[in-house]
């Protein structure tokens, strides 16, 4: 939803709705799904700015739209998520840039990540563990 939100310039309330009209899911992903689509949408300002400082060498506008709405969707996840463990967040991300990414997708989401993740949620991420 985010990507196409960005894509076809469109808000997300038409997104969504158009989203489930060629998808079918449990009320609860469903539910999910939405609540993620539009709280990513929603914070995208502080979200851009976590990931830009967590990607030093790379502007947010240069990286592919994929990888770019991935990381915001991941981003605002470790962010706003809190029960959802760090490590699954990280891990869902990264398989997903693997499946739809380019071929240094899954590195650069892993470790754009793992820095939003230390700064918003604190200590060694990868392993469960803070620090």
């Amino acid at each position: 939803m985010l990507y196409q939100s960005e894509v076809g310039k469109r808000g997300m309330e038409a997104v969504a709705r158009a989203f489930w009209r060629v998808r079918t899911a449990t009320p609860e992903t469903r539910e999910a799904a939405e609540r993620l689509a539009h709280g990513a949408s929603r914070e995208r300002e502080a979200i851009d700015e976590a990931i830009k400082a967590a990607s030093k060498n790379w502007r947010l506008e240069r990286l592919a739209t994929v990888d770019r709405n991935l990381l915001r969707l991941a981003a605002y996840e470790l962010m706003h998520e809190p029960r959802v463990p760090t490590a699954v967040v990280i891990d869902e991300a990264v398989e997903i840039a693997k499946r739809f990414g380019g071929e240094e997708s899954a590195g650069f989401v892993n470790g754009v990540l793992d820095a939003v993740a230390r700064e918003v949620r604190g200590g060694s991420q990868r392993d469960g563990k803070r620090t």
